[in-house]
């Protein structure tokens, strides 16, 4: 059996060590880009690697490409191969931001063709709330052979652009409601939010104890958020491509 979106806490502790299961740490504050490695080095869920969101996971920035543009797909394939990610690895992410740095891998997995993988359901939190063991030891992955299908799931401005005033698209802003309406910009030097998107906070996905809402619920309050928008139309968008 695969994992394409969640896997709860209870699963991951029954594959620790199954050399077919690769869990992945990738907590990052955007603040303060040391202290993901900070905190993976003092203690992370046994097994898992490193990877880094500004290092591993986006492209150099050139000043016009945004804070956190895609890596080349070739660079990053050899990456998912050093840390042992293969065609049948089933990978698991997780943080401790809600999932906010963990679904930028989610994607950039899938965006390359590979589907076996999963977020934690409820991040490092309900790893800890469990009792479940924490480490500073730093595995060695057996390296592996990952090839880049790319997919065509993303889209660039200039698509963005030439569809803002169609229906076409329908643009859903994951950033908290106050940026959404320009208060309180401190990573951006423009605050605000493009013309017709809607906003909704990629927290409100979650439940008070930081896990998912259930697919019922979730379903409902998307439906009623795109008001008979069709959801393949949909393209999401946030400060930097992460938290969307």
């Amino acid at each position: 059996m695969s994992y394409k979106t969640l896997v709860d806490v209870a699963t991951l502790d029954t594959h620790l060590g199954d050399p077919e299961w690769r869990v992945v740490d990738v907590r990052h504050q955007l603040a303060d880009t040391g202290y993901g490695e900070r905190a993976y080095g003092e203690a992370h869920i046994p097994g898992a690697v490193f990877l880094h969101c500004d290092r591993d996971l986006s492209g150099p920035m050139t000043g016009s490409n945004g804070r956190h543009p895609l890596p080349d797909p070739g660079r990053l394939a050899a990456r998912f191969g050093e840390i042992g990610i293969g065609p049948r690895t089933q990978v698991v992410v997780y943080d401790d931001t809600q999932g906010m740095i963990a679904g930028r891998l989610w994607l950039l997995l899938r965006w390359l063709g590979h589907d076996r993988v999963a977020l934690l359901d409820g991040g490092l939190q309900s790893w800890q709330a469990a009792g479940e063991p924490l480490t500073p030891a730093v595995p060695v992955p057996r390296p592996a052979t990952f090839v880049a299908k790319p997919g065509d799931c993303m889209v660039d401005a200039a698509y963005v652009q030439s569809f803002l005033a169609t229906s076409h698209m329908h643009l859903v802003d994951a950033r908290s409601a106050d940026r959404f309406r320009g208060e309180n910009e401190t990573l951006d030097p423009v605050g605000g939010h493009i013309p017709g998107a809607v906003n909704r906070f990629f927290r409100d996905n979650l439940r008070a104890d930081g896990c998912f809402k259930s697919p019922a619920e979730l379903r409902a309050e998307w439906l009623a958020l795109l008001a008979g928008a069709p959801p393949d139309k949909v393209v999401h968008l946030c400060g930097s491509g992460v938290s969307a």
